[in-house]
């Protein structure tokens, strides 16, 4: 399956956040969206998922034009997990997973969907606090309980914004290769707005920068992720060091010479 956009156009009244994007992402990829604060990453994601209603454009899941599919199955389609979410009040982690089965219940919850509930906590490994209440778990906890419930929704598409916000190092890496592990092994596709550049170097199939509200650019990691691109878009100089565990980004403090002189 294919999710797209054309001349897809956003904003907030009269400011035009995002201006004419036209993109793609099909199953068995992950595409990462990078770029600085303020470029419209996070529009983007929240257009994609109805969040919010285009300004202008198409979006497409095949040939069939979004905003003509019912809630319903767009939610068996499209999985979203915010930058940002309220915790809520004394619902338990696996009431809270549980929910992400919802578009496929009519009366209640089948032996299905409590399988498939109970595979999303094993992967995203929040069975050690399943009878908590969501509203006394830590930030990363947290995003590993959403990021469970979006995995038991069990979509064609994940659209994640930041996902790995309040993760330590390790865990990032260890989400980044859960997610890559399934969209691979279901043949779906995330889609995932992030800021660290390593991250997409190591497990993107295929990156779009964003600059100012349009695409800069968009290829595979090696195509993308340049030190013109970095130095363009984000305004630092950086080199790409390869070594035997993979090729990373190492950027430099343009400003740290200048700092000194000062003081």
């Amino acid at each position: 399956m294919i999710l797209r956009t054309e001349g897809l156009v956003q904003g907030y009244g009269q400011k035009i956040i995002l201006n004419s994007i036209d993109i793609e992402a099909k199953s068995g990829e992950l595409v990462t969206v990078l770029g600085p604060n303020g470029c419209g990453k996070s529009t983007l994601i929240k257009t994609l998922c109805g969040v919010l209603k285009p300004k202008a454009g198409r979006i497409f899941i095949d040939d069939r034009e979004v905003s003509e599919i019912d809630k319903k199955e767009r939610s068996r389609l499209v999985s979203y997990v915010p930058q940002d979410f309220a915790k809520g009040d004394y619902t338990t982690v696996y009431d809270a997973v549980l929910i992400g089965r919802r578009p496929y219940i009519d009366w209640t919850y089948s032996k299905q969907d409590i399988e498939i509930c109970a595979d999303a906590i094993m992967k995203m490994k929040v069975e050690p606090y399943i009878d908590r209440f969501v509203n006394e778990l830590s930030g990363g906890q947290l995003q590993r309980v959403i990021i469970a419930r979006s995995l038991a929704q069990d979509p064609q598409f994940y659209i994640f914004d930041e996902p790995t916000s309040s993760f330590d190092l390790r865990n990032q890496l260890d989400l980044m290769r859960i997610m890559k592990g399934i969209i691979k092994e279901k043949n779906a596709c995330l889609l995932v707005a992030l800021h660290d550049i390593n991250l997409a170097l190591r497990y993107s199939d295929r990156v779009i920068v964003m600059k100012d509200g349009v695409i800069y650019k968009e290829g595979t990691p090696e195509e993308v992720i340049t030190p013109k691109t970095i130095s363009e878009v984000y305004g630092v100089d950086a080199e790409i060091v390869t070594t035997p565990k993979g090729r990373f980004i190492h950027a430099f403090d343009n400003d740290a010479d200048e700092m000194l002189d000062r003081y």
